[in-house]
């Protein structure tokens, strides 16, 4: 049975711990110079500590620690992240190769691996459940674990946005979690939402640490590996949608930048600024309210696939619909629509401005 009193205290403790150990984090970054510095692709103008996830993973440690999970595969689960975790810290120090990082993230996926947490099977409509061979089951593996931590590792471009936008994510994968009672998926969640508010504490804009590679890969890395042993393991109607729609704001995202630079002739691997987050910006929209509106869009997302996951046929379609029209926006917003074919974005902007003034309006009249 799962007492709601530990997982309250896990909460909590996990919480706390990564408040506090971001005070230290920091001394350690300041120390060994794992520092951002600024340039014309990032948004901060200040030298800034990064290494923050190192916080994040030793908050998430502590309130592992004391629920103490009785699973055959979380000790390989730790290790990969320990892996990914050293990655990340070399990164934030040292700026390593691609190839390198690359190893490291393949290396964790191989550990999990190795331990039977793979995609075996997946739920496709017209088609019903579908078994997969051992070999693909394993590059789809390997596919999806690199894939979403990079994807985390993309978006992480405003102050609060990579936390943020996973806490939604794992809350919705807890609220299935707990519907399909799976005890491993819902101590993670619990942990990693606890210790990714703890650290929004210190990273929300105006940020004073960055959570670096360390985060945003351990955060890939383990929303990964728990939408496989969760998500991918539900055999309802769209099981192998789900987890998309609840990642679609970081996969979209990554999906399209790619797109859009192959468009351009540029290569898929290449830094620019055009992510949504940015493309935001350009319209006028302000740091915070940019990273409010992608919150907005992961809670959509979020919700879309809890009520995927046990929708009808009818109501399926209705939310494809809606992810189409969000679709269509995201593309907008990256620039894969074509230049200058921005009508949805457009028409935001105005409203937006419209309403500022209005709301300038008001409060020029009342002080008057």
């Amino acid at each position: 049975m799962i007492s709601i009193t530990e997982l309250l205290l896990a909460f909590i403790i996990s919480l706390v711990s990564t408040v506090l150990l971001v005070y230290p984090v920091k001394k350690l970054a300041l120390k060994i110079g794992a520092m951002d510095v600024p340039d014309h692709r990032k948004v901060h103008k200040e030298i800034t500590p990064r290494l923050g996830g190192l916080a994040i993973f030793l908050g998430t440690f502590m309130g592992l620690l004391y629920l103490s999970p009785q699973h055959e595969s979380f000790v390989s689960i730790s290790i990969g992240a320990v892996i990914i975790i050293l990655t990340g810290i070399l990164d934030d120090k040292y700026q390593i190769r691609p190839v390198l990082k690359l190893g490291g993230q393949l290396a964790a996926s191989l550990v999990i691996i190795f331990a039977g947490i793979t995609i075996e099977r997946i739920t496709i409509p017209l088609f019903g459940l579908v078994e997969l061979n051992e070999t693909f089951g394993i590059m789809l593996t390997i596919v999806w674990v690199i894939g979403i931590s990079n994807a985390i590792n993309l978006i992480d471009g405003l102050d609060g946005l990579a936390s943020g936008v996973s806490t939604i994510a794992l809350s919705s994968i807890l609220f299935m979690a707990i519907a399909d009672h799976r005890l491993l998926v819902i101590y993670l969640c619990v942990v990693l939402i606890a210790s990714n508010i703890g650290f929004l504490f210190h990273n929300f804009n105006p940020a004073t640490i960055y959570m670096g590679d360390t985060g945003s890969m351990f955060l890939g890395y383990m929303i990964s590996v728990i939408s496989i042993l969760g998500l991918f393991k539900n055999v309802t109607l769209f099981s192998f949608v789900i987890p998309i729609i609840v990642l679609a704001l970081p996969i979209f995202d990554t999906l399209f930048s790619i797109v859009r630079r192959m468009l351009n002739g540029e290569g898929i691997m290449m830094p620019d600024k055009n992510h949504i987050h940015h493309q935001l910006l350009a319209a006028g929209f302000s740091h915070r309210n940019t990273v409010l509106i992608l919150y907005g869009f992961s809670g959509i997302f979020g919700v879309l696939a809890i009520l995927f996951s046990n929708a009808s046929l009818s109501l399926s379609l209705v939310i494809s619909f809606l992810m189409l029209i969000l679709l269509h926006l995201f593309a907008e917003m990256v620039g894969v629509v074509g230049k200058g074919r921005r009508p949805v974005l457009r028409y935001s902007k105005k409203v937006y401005k419209k309403v500022k003034s209005n709301k300038t309006k008001v409060k020029n009249s009342s002080s008057s």
